[in-house]
């Protein structure tokens, strides 16, 4: 998809969302009705090609000229006026046609969330935490999305105040709304639940989901080899019906009969029933898969995929490309600038969320169809996505043209190197302040 098109799609989104304004104001009636150099586009516009510097400086680079520049106290004004569903619509209607659509395809997806520090504002008791052992309060909001692993795109997401963080709804509403007709979705071990398994298989796709091996996850209530690696069939008939049989069968057919307590979400089995009521029974069919990963190493998965197609070392495989994900928020938050607000409300902060994200689409589809020159080297080498993001962002304030993008993407590259490894750093990422932005 050439760039010119990628950029086409991105305005007419803007611009559907545009043409319907008064659905994406707070007052229909006076907002955005008058003739001003900041119009319901401009705003979105702007925000979507923000970077970390201050307003301002935004601001400079948006406007052209000196004549039609605002002042930064008259963007935050109009701003203010927009709800989130405006960035959100856009998203979602962009999102939606750079991904092709066809139901033969399965499509990888990747679920996963990331928390994102936000100014402190002790008012939004969803994301406010007072701190401990001598920390000062913070804000944390958490992303979780759908990423879409062989196009690069996020296909969904859903933000949560860090205090009321629920990853399982969250999967289970992107699940259900979601438009793809078959998928498979790849989750770490937060995702081990018969709920989301069940959501997933009644979508009618499919799912491979790493496990935990300890004595709380759903791999120590059943009967399993007692060796290093297997892969064992299970047909799973799920209740939350407790007489005196069912506890039979619970304790002595682990592999075919689970109760599911009445404080665990199940939402394809009644909270209750009464006694005269017959059990019912919801099924759910997977296997369970453990394989070596290293000398020493050996994982636990579950899967519905079918076992002639997809042998253990094939499962290795697909949850490997898992780490797309990963990577992706690095460059979100780094390289897209998704750590750097321009505001202290919530408000504003998901209109920048939904904005980075586009960006994101925006810069990843121009960039995957950029062409690489292959030459006689040690590596395989990829676009360099920092030098890349950079120039899409020129690109959509229309300060450098197509054939210019291409050249100079094509010519920052860096190399591909598979299998290296290193500690996670799991130092936690402090808010940097308005006061020491990027000129």
């Amino acid at each position: 998809m050439k760039p010119k098109h990628v950029k086409k799609l991105l305005f007419s989104a803007i611009e559907a969302t545009s043409e319907n304004y008064t659905d994406y104001v707070n007052n229909a009636k006076t907002d955005f009705t008058r003739n001003r150099k900041l119009s319901f586009s401009k705003i979105i516009k702007a925000i979507i090609g923000m970077e970390s510097k201050s307003i301002t400086n935004e601001l400079i680079d948006f406007f052209q000229d000196s004549e039609s520049l605002p002042s930064a106290s008259a963007f935050v004004q109009q701003r203010q006026k927009i709800k989130i569903d405006a960035f959100k619509s856009i998203f979602e209607g962009f999102t939606s046609k750079l991904i092709s659509k066809n139901d033969k395809d399965l499509v990888l997806l990747a679920v996963d969330g990331s928390d994102i520090q936000i100014p402190i504002n002790s008012d939004d008791s969803s994301s406010y935490h007072t701190g401990s052992n001598g920390q000062k309060p913070y804000n944390l909001l958490h992303l979780n999305a759908l990423y879409n692993l062989e196009n690069h795109l996020y296909t969904d997401v859903i933000i949560q105040g860090k205090m009321n963080t629920n990853e399982h709804s969250a999967l289970q509403e992107m699940i259900d709304k979601s438009p793809i007709h078959k998928a498979l979705v790849i989750a770490d071990r937060g995702y081990e639940s018969y709920n989301n398994m069940a959501h997933i298989q009644e979508k009618g796709w499919f799912f491979l989901i790493r496990i935990r091996d300890g004595i709380k996850g759903i791999k120590n209530g059943l009967d399993l080899p007692d060796t290093p690696e297997f892969d064992v069939d299970i047909h799973m008939k799920l209740t939350r019906k407790q007489t005196n049989e069912m506890k039979k069968l619970f304790a002595t057919d682990r592999n075919h009969y689970k109760l599911i307590p009445h404080s665990t979400p199940f939402d394809y089995l009644p909270l209750k029933l009464k006694k005269h009521e017959d059990a019912q029974f919801f099924e759910l069919n997977f296997r369970i898969v453990r394989f070596k990963v290293t000398e020493n190493l050996y994982e636990t998965v579950l899967t519905n995929l079918d076992k002639n197609n997809y042998i253990p070392e094939k499962l290795k495989e697909l949850y490997n490309s898992r780490w797309g994900i990963e990577t992706s928020f690095r460059d979100l938050k780094y390289t897209i600038g998704m750590l750097d607000f321009h505001s202290k409300k919530v408000m504003c902060i998901h209109q920048e969320i939904y904005a980075h994200l586009i960006m994101y689409n925006f810069a990843e589809m121009i960039t995957s169809h950029v062409v690489i020159e292959k030459k006689q080297r040690k590596y395989t080498y990829k676009a360099n996505f920092s030098v890349a993001a950079h120039m899409c962002r020129q690109f959509f304030r229309g300060k450098t043209t197509s054939p210019n993008l291409e050249t100079i993407i094509a010519r920052n590259t860096i190399p591909i190197r598979t299998g290296r490894h290193r500690e996670r750093n799991l130092t936690a990422k402090v808010f940097r302040g308005f006061l020491y932005r990027v000129a």
